[in-house]
């Protein structure tokens, strides 16, 4: 008989694994890492930008995170939670998407080291989820409290967060701009969220990014119907949603027509009944006519558009239906759906209506509203499509920060000193710990210093030389020690006012974490048929 092989030599406490479920743990730890590194050259001020290229030949040139990975043809599913971690980043914070990436792509780097040593996958998962909860916990020992009516703070964060945007150059433009925006729909005092949706984004093309304007009234992309008038003072405006044309017959119905005498019936009265409507709408004293787009018949006929002008009334047609309730807030209006409730009660009032030129197009503004709901307009302009887009996402990253400080009132440095802080802190606390969890501590405290490491080398610096010097500054307790990168050399970043909210940091620690946790714990793949 031959002799039983020797069990395989080695420590009885040491956790071995089984070989398919180590293999899937690699395959998603090395998928996941892939993901991570190629967004990781694009984080802050001097990283690179991406060109992306869709199927349909449209190009995006950015270095958003959140937008990359949301173009990325990703196909394994461990990277798939990468996406989806960067989503959840931009929903939370909406700025950090790139950071939470790496972050999770350094953890997933340092649980690979642990998994070699042995350690269990629960054990790493677990300590990992304890050591963010003091990291953060760190964290807040850290702000600086805030106010909102600290102006120059708020402007100092929106600048930081567009400061590593393609239109960076523009960030002493955008940033005053957000920080209005965000302070006319909000009551400062009492505010803890700010509803994004009060504030619309209007793109034109032409133009430069300077031209860009926060404007305290509505603007509508849509162009006047000719023959109307192109400007009137102390408008009354009616937004309708029923149709000022003809009634037609059901679908499958049709009417026929045998002679002229029932042509010239059918269009008389066609004629009345829009006459009858055009007066009704004069009768309640309207000037400016919003018409609501409809998709089984024209909203308004040429006859009725005819009359209209006639009656020296503005015709806007043609607004769509989600930017009806953004309309009623900002006019205090209320949609009309049928004749009958026209009345002047439901009518809002402007100063001043008018078209202006805007580029070699022409737009529509609404301006000296009588009594505004909390709503603003911002018009952003640039010189092509490509500087437009990438405008309207660094704005709303920006408006995202000052969200996160009107949230959570709390600044913190930037420039990767948080991160070196935390680094340190939880390198203390991990002596104090004993067994596995003080290596998986060990391993989270060295993950963080990615941040810095990474920001180093985007800007040309030598990371381990940045980093190591940024560690004996903070040994020394200079706790706001970071990467200048526009110096490139380590200085106090707060006289820099590099800051960024509590918010970003905390939530990009938090998420990166549960997501790293939720790759280990998986050990198989299954495919189903369906």
């Amino acid at each position: 008989m031959a002799p039983v092989k020797a069990a395989k030599s080695g420590n009885k406490s040491e956790y071995q694994d089984k070989d398919k479920p180590t293999q899937i743990r690699y395959s998603n730890l090395t998928a996941a890492k892939a993901v991570a590194d190629a967004i990781r050259t694009s984080l802050g001020p001097r990283g690179m930008d991406k060109m992306i290229q869709a199927a349909n030949g449209d190009v995006t040139i950015t270095n958003d995170g959140a937008t990359i990975l949301k173009q990325m043809q990703v196909l394994h599913p461990a990277a798939k939670m990468l996406v989806e971690l960067s989503k959840a980043q931009d929903v939370e914070a909406g700025d950090g998407t790139t950071s939470v990436v790496v972050l999770a792509g350094s953890l997933l780097d340092y649980s690979a080291k642990l998994l070699g040593k042995g350690i269990h996958p629960t054990t790493i998962s677990e300590s990992f989820q304890k050591a963010s909860a003091k990291a953060v916990e760190i964290l807040e020992t850290m702000v600086t409290p805030l106010q909102l009516s600290d102006r120059e703070s708020l402007l100092k964060s929106a600048s930081t967060s567009l400061n590593s945007k393609v239109v960076s150059q523009y960030s002493n433009i955008f940033s005053p701009i957000a920080v209005d925006a965000v302070m006319r729909v909000i009551d400062p005092a009492t505010a803890d969220n700010v509803d994004l949706k009060d504030i619309k984004m209007i793109k034109k093309l032409g133009g430069t990014v300077e031209d860009t304007e926060l404007i305290d009234g509505l603007v509508f992309n849509q162009k006047l119907s000719s023959g109307g008038p192109s400007k009137i003072e102390k408008a009354k405006i009616g937004l309708v949603q029923f149709c000022i044309s003809a009634p037609k017959t059901d679908m499958e119905n049709q009417v026929i027509v045998s002679d002229y005498t029932q042509m010239d019936r059918v269009l008389k009265e066609e004629r009345n009944y829009i006459l009858n409507i055009v007066k009704q709408i004069k009768k309640a004293g309207c000037t400016v006519l919003l018409i609501q787009k409809s998709i089984l018949r024209d909203a308004v006929s040429d006859l009725a558009l005819h009359f209209l002008a006639k009656m020296k009334i503005m015709v806007v047609k043609d607004i769509e239906r989600e930017d009806i309730e953004f309309v009623c807030k900002t006019l205090a209006c209320r949609p009309i759906a049928s004749l009958d409730h026209f009345v002047a009660e439901n009518l809002g009032s402007a100063d001043l209506v008018e078209e202006v030129p805007a580029g070699t197009d022409k737009i529509v503004k609404i301006t000296g509203i009588a009594n505004p709901g909390k709503t603003v307009t911002v018009l952003l302009r640039g010189s092509n499509k490509l500087v437009l887009e990438e405008a309207d996402r660094s704005l709303h990253d920006a408006l995202c920060v000052i969200r996160c400080l009107v949230k959570k009132k709390a600044l913190i440095a930037g420039g990767g000193a948080p991160e070196i802080e935390l680094s340190i802190r939880l390198m203390e606390y991990a002596n104090t710990l004993a067994g596995m969890e003080q290596y998986c501590f060990r391993a989270f405290a060295e993950a963080l210093e990615v941040i810095p490491f990474t920001l180093a080398e985007n800007a040309g610096l030598n990371p381990i030389a940045a980093v190591t010097e940024l560690r004996n500054r903070h040994a020394e307790g200079e706790k706001t020690a970071g990467i200048n990168v526009r110096k490139g050399a380590i200085t106090n970043i707060l006289e820099e006012n590099v800051v960024q909210p509590m918010l970003v940091s905390t939530s990009a620690i938090s998420l990166a974490a549960e997501c790293v946790r939720c790759i280990l714990k998986i050990d198989d793949i299954v495919n189903t048929t369906r």
